[in-house]
C-alpha cells in the first residue's frame, strides 16, 4: 500500500523537521528519517551558537531574518531559546587576513586589547594574541527544545515522522514523487531533500542532477573545567583562522580542532591524529595543559562550493525541493531556511529579500557545469 501525502520530506535532521513543521499548517506532510530517532547525525552534535556575524553575506542575512524566532519561539516553546554567551575571536601571528576577512561586513563587533581578551578568557597567554574582537550578542541555543518543539508542533497538525525508514529507491510517475522504504511506500507531487551529507547520494536515486556536495567531518571533545576557573560564563573563543574554537558545556570545556576533512556520509567518528593535533593548537594559545579528556565525538558538516545552503526547486526535476549545504549554520539559521522552503513549496512569496533567495536557488550558476 501506498501512504499519499502533499509534501514528503526525506530527513529528520533540523533542516527537515523545521519545514515540515512550517507546511504541515496547509499541506498534509510526511518526514522519513533513517536513523531510530530524529537529529542523529549533525544536529544532535551541533556546538549550536548562534553567532550573527556568521557566514558570508547571505548566510548573515539568513542569521538576522532568524534571531526574532530565537528569542520568541511562538508555537515552537514557550520561551527564549537563547542564553547569553558571546563569542571571542582572535588572531594569532600569521591569522590577520583571515581576522580582516571575518570582520568584513560585520555588525556589532568590539575590538579588544589582548590584555582584554585574556581578562575574559583567563587561560589565553595574551602574548600570543595578536588581534581580538569579540560579539557581545552571541548566544547559545537550546537545540533539544528547538527540534523537539518543531517535532511537536508538526504532530500537532497531523505531520508524521516515520524513523527506521532509509529510503531505497525514487521514481517520479505521473506528478508524484514515489518513495520506497522497505515494503512500504509513499507518494507526494513534492519531494523535499533535507537529507543532510547524503542529499547528493538521495537525489542519485531521484535520477536528479546533483549539487557538488562535500560531506566534512568536524571533532570535537569535552575536558574538564581547569582547575581553578570557574569557566561557565565565558564566551566561545575561537581562532579566526578556524584552528580551534573552544566553549563552555555544563562546567566543562568543549574544544574542537575545527577540521574539516571530506568524508563518504556515515555516522562519523573522530580520528584520534587530528584530536591531538588541534588540541596541540589550542595549547599553544592558552596557559593549561591538556592532560584528560572525557569524551570526544564528531559530526558532519556538508557545503557546496560557494559554502551557501541550496534551497529551492531543482530547475530540472518537477517537485524535487533541495534543503541541503546548510553546513555549520544550519540550526542558527534553521527559522529563516524553513520558512524559505515552506513558502516556495506552497507557491508564497517569500519575505526574504529576492537577493538572499536568489543566492539560495538550486539554479544558480555555481551550482552548474
Amino acid at each position: 500500500m501506498t501512504r499519499t501525502s502533499d509534501v514528503l520530506v526525506i530527513g529528520g535532521g533540523i533542516a527537515g523537521i523545521s519545514a515540515a513543521a512550517r507546511l504541515a499548517v496547509d499541506a498534509r506532510v510526511i518526514v522519513l528519517e533513517a536513523e531510530p530517532f530524529l537529529g542523529h547525525h549533525s544536529t544532535g552534535r551541533s556546538a549550536a551558537v548562534f553567532i550573527r556575524n556568521y557566514g558570508n553575506a547571505t548566510l548573515r542575512a539568513l542569521n538576522a531574518a532568524s534571531a526574532a524566532f530565537l528569542a520568541e519561539p511562538s508555537g515552537v516553546a514557550d520561551s527564549t531559546l537563547l542564553a547569553p554567551r558571546g563569542e571571542l575571536l582572535i588572531a594569532e601571528a600569521g591569522d590577520e587576513a583571515r581576522f580582516d576577512d571575518y570582520l568584513a561586513g560585520s555588525d556589532g563587533l568590539e575590538t579588544l586589547t589582548p590584555a582584554q581578551a585574556s581578562e575574559l578568557v583567563p587561560i589565553l597567554r595574551p602574548e600570543a594574541i595578536s588581534r581580538a574582537v569579540i560579539e557581545w550578542d552571541a548566544q547559545d541555543i537550546d537545540v533539544d527544545r528547538l527540534l523537539s518543539g518543531f517535532a511537536k508542533r508538526l504532530r500537532s497538525l497531523g505531520g508524521e515522522v516515520v524513523t527506521n525508514a532509509r529510503v531505497q529507491t525514487i521514481s517520479h510517475t505521473n506528478g508524484q514523487w514515489v518513495v520506497s522504504v522497505g515494503p512500504e511506500e509513499f507518494s507526494a507531487p513534492i519531494l523535499i531533500n533535507a537529507a543532510g551529507g547524503w542529499a547528493d547520494q538521495i537525489a542519485g536515486l531521484a535520477g536528479v542532477r546533483k549539487v557538488g556536495l562535500r560531506a566534512l567531518r568536524r571533532s570535537a571533545v569535552l575536558i574538564p573545567a581547569p582547575d581553578g576557573y570557574d569557566v561557565r560564563h565565558w564566551p566561545l573563543f575561537a581562532n579566526a583562522a578556524e584552528k580551534w574554537y573552544a566553549k563552555p558545556d555544563a562546567g566543562r570545556l568543549l574544544i574542537s580542532p575545527a577540521e574539516e576533512h571530506e568524508v563518504e556520509p556515515h555516522d562519523v567518528w573522530p580520528d584520534d591524529m587530528v584530536l591531538a593535533e588541534g588540541l596541540h593548537r589550542f595549547e599553544q594559545a592558552v596557559n593549561i595543559s591538556i592532560t584528560r579528556v572525557e569524551r570526544s565525538w564528531a559530526g558532519m558538516r556538508s557545503f557546496v562550493t560557494d559554502r551557501t545552503p541550496v534551497v529551492g526547486f531543482s530547475p530540472d526535476a518537477e517537485g524535487f525541493f533541495w534543503l541541503a549545504g546548510q553546513g555549520g549554520y544550519g540550526v542558527q539559521t534553521s527559522p529563516a531556511l524553513s520558512q524559505l522552503a515552506a513558502d516556495l513549496c506552497l507557491g508564497r512569496t517569500p519575505s526574504l529579500n529576492p537577493e538572499v533567495v536568489g543566492a539560495l536557488s538550486a539554479g544558480r550558476p555555481a551550482l552548474i557545469g
